[in-house]
């Protein structure tokens, strides 16, 4: 079930904005930045894909269902753009995974008797350190 989701560049609305620190005089003049906007709910993602994505407690994800994400890592703007897309590939395919279900398992008794004989041993070692009474 490790099917390779693709996402249609139609759908995702890449803009360049002014990015943000440090980078002298030449940082007012040019937009690095990358801002990714992703309409979750009207892609062609499969339903079960929108429906984990949409679920997950992301904060990049706003109320209407778009996800924004602004990328500055480097100082070109052909970089950025590469990792936001790469990124939300990431973030896509991850959601596409089925995810493990937990299953609930019982402490074994052996477990529960070391951790008691532990204790027990533990407490003597700790009473025999008291006052010594001549």
């Amino acid at each position: 079930m490790s099917e390779q989701i693709e996402i249609k560049e139609s759908e995702v609305k890449l803009s360049a904005i002014k990015s943000q620190g440090a980078g002298g005089q030449h940082v007012n003049k040019v937009s690095s930045a990358i801002h990714l906007r992703f309409d979750i709910g009207a892609s062609s993602l499969p339903q079960r894909v929108k429906e984990r994505f949409l679920a997950s407690k992301d904060t990049r994800i706003s109320k209407e269902g778009v996800f924004v994400m602004k990328v500055q890592d480097s100082r070109s703007q052909d970089m950025n753009r590469m990792f936001a897309w790469s990124r939300l590939d990431e973030l896509v395919q991850a959601f596409g995974k089925e995810p493990k279900i937990r299953r609930a398992t019982k402490v074994k008794k052996s477990s529960i008797e070391k951790r008691l004989k532990e204790k027990k041993k533990r407490s003597v070692l700790k009473s025999s350190r008291g006052l010594v009474v001549a």
